[in-house]
């Protein structure tokens, strides 16, 4: 799989794919990642990205030039006219970081997994102007309730969720079944507490269950105990599978 990050700070990514799970993808031909630098794009000679808002108001907007210019040098053509000539659109989907962005969850990961390609969209400044969500962007994604400085920190987030779900990315497949957001049984709920040694630190005890042997009961206190951190921790996920 492919992941192309559109960017004023290619800098700022590079090294950052080079440790854990993604890095060994990369080393090993499961995943492949580009930063463009957007300035490349730039039609003026002092690389000019962004300007002032129409109507007035504080900060900068990003150009929709540059971002154009990019989207049309790696995708081919016409972006998205060439794409859904091909019929690739349901392979490759453009998307843009920002605020106003549906929420990224693992559902959007696992749906991201099953494409060839996806293209990042780092939004900056006071925001990118909407034509490029009106007209080049498939999705736009935020990654919750709170504002970031760029989307580049989002866009490798999105990176690793989606880069993890890949077949042999992860070691243990069932690690990626068995934790967080996995659905389950039409419930989407948190991953259940985990311990390892020493048994006691400081008088805390790992519980008795899971030193005990009993396949079947430590199955159903993981569940009870992933159920009790949900209830406590994300009670809306419990309620939106009720819904």
């Amino acid at each position: 799989m492919r992941f192309d990050l559109v960017t004023i700070f290619p800098d700022m990514l590079r090294g950052l794919f080079d440790y854990g799970v993604v890095g060994r993808a990369v080393r090993s031909g499961l995943v492949e990642i580009a930063a463009h630098d957007l300035r490349q794009y730039t039609r003026d000679p002092h690389r000019t990205t962004d300007d002032r808002p129409f109507g007035g108001g504080e900060g900068m907007v990003m150009k929709i030039e540059p971002i154009y210019d990019c989207l049309a040098d790696l995708l081919g053509q016409s972006e998205r006219a060439a794409r859904q000539a091909s019929g690739q659109q349901e392979q490759v989907r453009v998307i843009l970081l920002s605020a106003q962005g549906h929420v990224f969850n693992q559902a959007v990961a696992r749906r991201f997994a099953g494409l060839a390609r996806i293209v990042l969209i780092c939004g900056r400044y006071e925001g990118v102007d909407e034509r490029v969500a009106e007209h080049l962007a498939d999705e736009e994604l935020s990654l919750g309730d709170f504002v970031l400085s760029g989307g580049e920190l989002a866009a490798a987030c999105v990176l690793d969720a989606v880069a993890r779900l890949l077949p042999g990315v992860v070691g243990h497949e069932q690690s990626i079944v068995n934790e967080s957001f996995a659905a389950e049984a039409g419930a989407t709920i948190l991953d259940c507490p985990q311990y390892t040694r020493p048994v006691d630190f400081h008088g805390w005890i790992v519980p008795d269950v899971l030193r005990g042997g009993d396949h079947a009961a430590i199955a159903a206190w993981r569940r009870e105990q992933a159920l009790y951190k949900t209830r406590a921790n994300r009670p809306d996920l419990l309620a939106e599978s009720r819904r």
